[in-house]
């Protein structure tokens, strides 16, 4: 495969979950879709709904929001592409977990762990860090950790992409 490993960022309603479906289908291998939102809100639910609609059917769904890495562990493979949207409700998840160290322990299980995986991952995030800094400690240290983790996803990968209005910028690597 071309690119193993490929982060796409963008903000809300950028297009990066459409690019991350239309690259795992153009992979044109067995594709498992990794969903880290819950459906805890109706608009939450519409959203998910929305997303459910677009996917092929013969996608595998696994719907986890906290053990990122151990799932990945467990179904990329060679051949295969695990596309995992997205990773700021993944971090949303565990900042509300109760257990300041989980985040701590599942973002580094997930930085140990992707480069050992086989096959095609593509990882989707918000891009949270490009306006006004937020009020509220939680909300600061969720930009802060959002912006961490990106930056380490981004030197693991080799194919970064940063996605605007539908548009794909490349960020690293020949990606599109």
């Amino acid at each position: 495969m071309r690119h193993s490993k490929t982060l796409i960022l963008g903000g809300v309603r950028s297009g990066k979950s459409r690019l991350a479906e239309r690259l795992a289908t153009e992979s044109g291998a067995q594709v498992a879709y990794i969903a880290t939102a819950r459906a805890q809100d109706e608009e939450m639910r519409a959203r998910i709904a929305a997303h459910r609609a677009r996917r092929p059917e013969h996608w595998r769904l696994i719907e986890e929001p906290y053990r990122l890495a151990s799932t990945l562990h467990e179904y990329a493979q060679a051949g295969h592409c695990v596309l995992v949207d997205c990773l700021t409700l993944w971090l949303t998840n565990l900042l509300t977990a109760g257990d300041r160290t989980v985040l701590e322990r599942e973002a580094r299980a997930l930085l140990m762990t992707l480069p050992t995986l086989a096959g095609r991952v593509i990882l989707v995030s918000n891009e949270t860090n490009m306006g006004v800094i937020p009020l509220g400690e939680l909300n600061r240290r969720y930009c802060d950790e959002a912006g961490r983790l990106h930056q380490d996803l981004a030197e693991i990968c080799d194919c970064v992409i940063l996605t605007i209005a539908g548009l794909p910028q490349i960020l690293k690597g020949d990606c599109v």
